[in-house]
């Protein structure tokens, strides 16, 4: 049984993952959303947010494991958005599913899953107990699942859980469910449930019937099973007065002994008990094995989309606008007021967004001002990259781009101790890397590469690099202070009108003011760092 709940046809997270997943994290911040994605939002009565959850570590795990595998086709996207849709649209589904998934994979590890099956020679009798409360547990919640699916069913629009609601009517149909019923309560007797106390609680003692031939010797032969039940009857401690009495009226039945008072009879009764439970509960042994690896899966699943309805929370927290992202092709990007979701996250606050429509770009080359938002600006398309190709929401009122599983980031990296060469020679290895291990859709964002060295040698080392991968197909958003860069490949750009290179600037208005917005905008010879030195010197002077 297969939930199917992130890819169509299959549980499995085999897809490759980004190849270098540890500096997409590190350089787009993704951790900060992460933790987001575990933590959930706690709202008053009137709809005001009361507090935020403490994280749960196995979202948190769950996320970072998922949207580093990134989808790869438009089909694949949209699959799981239209679950995610379904499940924004009904949250306690969602969180019904990751509860009882939580729960079972919970009571089955106290039952001792994994450590009963190396048990299983050593304790028999143990382990089919265990066997069959595993069983009534699988079998409640399968239930239980389906029939909220049903009751969802007109309302429930995407592929995924309509088909995930067909199997479990097919798979685990009323039918079968009442013959697992019938054979539990059958069984009843085997499992037992402590100590009950004399005169007041009943216990379940077996009715075995048996249809058998008799040889020489009082030799059994032929033995067939026609019917195994529990039947509910007082119990009453041995050596009571009324055990006695019972003891007694027994006694005096015709072709009866007691199996209490015959050591051999108990054991070869016990026995005899345990093959027939034992054969019984063999006939589904099958349905621990596959019901089992479904809510391994559902586990995992529900988790991830938990995580999304998390994320849309914090946004909602933060007045951010959200949508579904459009898939493309490579060519295009293009958004309105994309914002940047980590940074909203860490400060607490909205964002300033932006809006970009690059039709038949290849090379974006962003340049302006210090402290003007380029470096943000960037992260903001890498991180609504990444989510659009895990089947996320993004915080742009609009976003389309194409899918470029082979998604590398190249940001400047502080000095550490940990680093045995110069800065550029860092800088230099890990674009080699990246140049390795390019793909058919490869998507670079470039922050501050290269500017570790002189401006002139950094330009020329930029100028090659990007010209190089920008003529074999390459996208590259790139921002930059390298302005002996921009500036050629600008007026190589104005030189020809099929240029595929786009132009942005960090917006400066009069006196130095930042507004945060990136504008349309040819590379100027400056990146008005004396703003900042006259804002400082303006605040010594005030103090």
């Amino acid at each position: 049984m297969n939930s199917f709940l992130l890819y169509e046809n299959t549980d499995k997270l085999s897809a490759p993952a980004y190849y270098d997943a540890k500096s997409i994290i590190q350089d787009l911040g993704l951790k900060a959303l992460f933790l987001a994605a575990a933590k959930e939002v706690i709202y008053e009565e009137s709809g005001q947010v009361k507090r935020v959850a403490k994280e749960d570590l196995y979202i948190q795990d769950c996320m970072r494991k998922v949207m580093m595998i990134p989808l790869r086709t438009k089909e694949e996207i949209r699959y799981r958005q239209e679950i995610l849709d379904d499940f924004l649209k009904h949250e306690d589904l969602i969180r019904a599913l990751y509860e009882i998934s939580s729960k079972v994979l919970a009571e089955w590890n106290k039952l001792g899953r994994g450590v009963m099956e190396k048990m299983s020679n050593s304790n028999p009798a143990a382990k089919l107990i265990s066997d069959i409360r595993v069983i009534k547990l699988l079998s409640d919640n399968i239930v239980a699942i389906r029939e909220m699916l049903l009751e969802k069913k007109d309302e429930l629009h995407s592929h995924g859980l309509r088909d995930l609601l067909k199997r479990l009517q097919e798979e685990y149909s009323e039918e079968r469910e009442a013959y697992v019923k019938k054979v539990l309560s059958d069984v009843d007797f085997y499992v037992g449930d402590g100590d009950p106390d004399e005169f007041v609680s009943l216990v379940e003692k077996p009715r075995i019937v048996l249809e058998c031939g008799m040889e020489e010797g009082l030799k059994f032969s032929s033995l067939k099973l026609q019917e195994v039940s529990s039947v509910k009857t007082k119990f009453y401690k041995p050596g009571g007065t009324i055990s006695k009495l019972q003891d007694m009226k027994n006694s005096r039945i015709p072709d009866s002994f007691s199996t209490v008072k015959e050591t051999a009879i108990r054991d070869q009764t016990s026995q005899l008990e345990f093959q027939i439970v034992s054969y019984l509960i063999g006939s589904m042994a099958s349905m621990v094995t596959d019901f089992g690896t479904f809510f391994d899966s559902l586990h995992l699943q529900s988790a991830f989309y938990l995580g999304a309805l998390n994320l849309k929370h914090q946004m909602k927290r933060f007045n951010l606008e959200w949508c579904l992202p459009k898939v493309c092709g490579q060519d295009k990007l293009a958004f309105t007021e994309l914002k940047e979701f980590v940074m909203c996250l860490e400060q607490r606050v909205d964002a300033v967004g932006n809006t970009c429509n690059m039709d038949h770009k290849m090379l974006l080359i962003v340049t302006g001002a210090n402290q003007g938002g380029k470096s943000t600006f960037l992260r903001s398309i890498g991180i609504a990259q990444v989510m659009m190709q895990s089947g996320l929401m993004v915080t742009a009122e609009h976003f389309e781009s194409g899918i470029f599983p082979d998604l590398f980031t190249h940001f400047t990296r502080r000095e550490d101790s940990e680093m045995n060469s110069g800065r550029l020679d860092e800088e230099l290895n890990r674009m080699n890397q990246i140049i390795e291990n390019l793909g058919e859709r490869s998507l670079i964002l470039l922050n501050e590469s290269f500017a570790t060295t002189t401006e002139k040698e950094g330009s020329v080392i930029a100028y090659d690099i990007i010209k190089a991968l920008n003529e074999i197909g390459v996208k590259i958003l790139t921002v930059t202070h390298l302005l002996s860069f921009a500036q050629k490949e600008y007026q190589e750009s104005q030189a020809n009108p099929a240029s595929d290179i786009e132009f942005l600037s960090a917006e400066r208005k009069q006196g130095g003011v930042r507004t945060f917005k990136m504008i349309q905008h040819a590379p100027e010879l400056t990146s008005f760092g004396l703003d900042l030195y006259e804002s400082i010197v303006e605040k010594k002077e005030s103090m």
